[in-house]
């Protein structure tokens, strides 16, 4: 098993513009290391939740999917050059109001709309944690974070540029028309209890089907999860190199922030 010594350095300018449960900031200057000499090549998240790999690397050309609409939809708004008029502060009143509205939007066929996708950023910058869920029903229903202070934004129009030649997509990731020589970087939920970020969540089937897919693709491929038992043993058996890394505890309900063991698998990729 490869243990990473010191990873490349890779810094972006404009960071994720979400905040994200399991975000991989930290994780862009390990994944440079397999991006760098496949540079030319068009990048792939099948699931790109915070979008912070694809800031990180700044890949020329990307196709970037999600199965969450509203991710994918906020998206495509920063594109256009997103500018957001609501008036937005951290008060419990307003968030629950906004919730309500979002969720409105939803119900009413609206969720693809510029409201729709101010309201997400702002449900997502003020609630609990910064954690993306849905129910059953696919409404939004994280609770009020309670933060003493919140950086919000307003003026997106710096992402313009960068996201020019990338394209979103949102749907299974199975469905995606991939070319043989992309570059293909995966991050799915971790594979622990909670993964209810929309409303059908992820399971191990879905991890399973995921390590298939990936290991079909003839291109580079990387992929990383929480390093439990079951996931090396997927990863090792469809022939992916595994490497562990220390993650951050981003997300903890006790308080906890011991660092985590990361798996990082991949296929087919020359490593500088």
């Amino acid at each position: 098993m490869e243990q990473f010594e010191e990873p490349l350095q890779l810094n972006s300018a404009i960071k994720p513009p979400l905040k994200w449960a399991g975000g991989k900031r930290w994780l862009v200057r390990h994944n440079a290391r397999l991006w760098w000499p496949e540079r030319h090549r068009r990048l792939v998240e099948p699931l790109c939740g915070g979008l912070a790999i694809a800031l990180g690397l700044r890949p020329e050309r990307a196709l970037l999917n999600d199965i969450n609409p509203h991710t994918i939809n906020f998206y495509r708004w920063l594109k256009k050059g997103l500018r957001i008029t609501l008036r937005m502060k951290s008060d419990e009143a307003s968030f629950y109001e906004y919730r309500r509205r979002f969720n409105a939007l939803i119900v009413e066929g609206r969720g693809a709309t510029k409201e729709a996708a101010s309201l997400f950023y702002y449900l997502n910058r003020t609630c609990y944690n910064g954690l993306c869920r849905f129910n059953r029903k696919g409404e939004f229903n994280v609770p009020f974070g309670r933060y003493k202070k919140i950086q919000y934004k307003n003026d997106f129009t710096e992402y313009q540029a960068v996201l020019a030649k990338w394209e979103f997509r949102r749907g299974d990731f199975e469905k995606l028309v991939l070319k043989p020589d992309d570059f293909i970087y995966a991050d799915p939920p971790y594979d622990v209890d909670f993964r209810q970020y929309t409303k059908d969540g992820f399971s191990w089937e879905d991890q399973e089907r995921l390590a298939r897919w990936l290991a079909r693709h003839p291109g580079p491929v990387v992929a990383s999860n929480q390093a439990t038992e079951r996931v090396r043993r997927l990863y090792q058996n469809l022939g992916f190199t595994i490497c562990t890394l220390k993650g951050p505890r981003l997300i903890s309900c006790t308080g906890d922030r011991t660092p985590v063991d990361e798996v990082l698998a991949h296929r087919n990729c020359v490593e500088v």
